[in-house]
């Protein structure tokens, strides 16, 4: 009887402490579709999609934001894996700085899609990791990236994961030559060049979002542990 108390005291607290299943949602516009958190939210800024949660603190903490153009001299595969390959400037409120590379571009194959995915910290907002995934498909030249504060990576790396890889290219092979349908930037840019103005402003004040943390987590983590260590202690005593 109080082994069964036990297991289901543990069960409790996994089940208190274990963040709640968020239900995704699809996104779609003129050329990509994917998923995101219900509670997330889309708005077109010029030629670059914003995607965000619509509560305080999380909208501070992360951000995806989709960007697409007409394939021009500055698109192919090489180019991109070399700009990811090296530092990337970014515009700070005193100066530029340079990017912190995490890991090398690699090829990925995301629903029969090749992608180049790309990790920086500091290269789009300061102290903000930035996950880049670019692609080319016909005369589209696509960039999604994925930013979170460093506090709070681990926090959203899932869902990041989760909508990457439902990640579908769906641009018609006449989107270039319908700007009703883009909007699509011109193909003698660099794609990517926008990004960081399309950056909301409050994601400058450093992500100190003061919502649920993973000191949560941890606390659930030690009361299961603590748990494990005296339904030990018990059985040996009675023993």
């Amino acid at each position: 009887m109080k082994k069964l108390i036990f297991l289901s005291t543990v069960l409790a607290t996994m089940l208190l402490f274990t963040p709640t299943l968020v239900q995704a949602k699809v996104f779609r516009n003129a050329y990509i579709a994917f998923e995101m958190p219900d509670e997330w939210n889309c708005v077109l800024e010029q030629t670059e999609w914003v995607c965000r949660s619509g509560k305080e603190p999380d909208m501070k903490e992360a951000i995806i934001i989709l960007t697409a153009k007409e394939v021009g001299p500055t698109d192919s595969f090489p180019l991109y894996e070399a700009h990811l390959n090296s530092p990337i400037s970014a515009p700070a409120a005193q100066q530029a700085t340079q990017s912190k590379l995490i890991y090398k571009a690699k090829y990925v194959q995301v629903n029969n899609q090749k992608w180049l995915d790309g990790l920086h910290l500091s290269s789009e907002v300061p102290n903000y990791f930035t996950r880049y995934l670019a692609t080319i498909k016909g005369r589209i030249a696509v960039l999604v990236t994925f930013s979170a504060h460093q506090k709070y990576y681990s926090k959203y790396s899932t869902m990041f994961h989760n909508a990457i890889m439902s990640m579908n290219i769906i641009a018609s092979s006449n989107l270039a030559s319908r700007p009703d349908l883009g909007p699509l930037r011109p193909g003698n840019e660099t794609i990517g060049s926008s990004i960081n103005a399309a950056m909301p402003a409050d994601m400058y004040n450093d992500g100190q979002g003061k919502g649920k943390s993973n000191s949560t987590l941890m606390i659930g983590l030690l009361l299961i542990i603590g748990s494990v260590i005296g339904y030990l202690i018990y059985s040996k005593k009675k023993k």
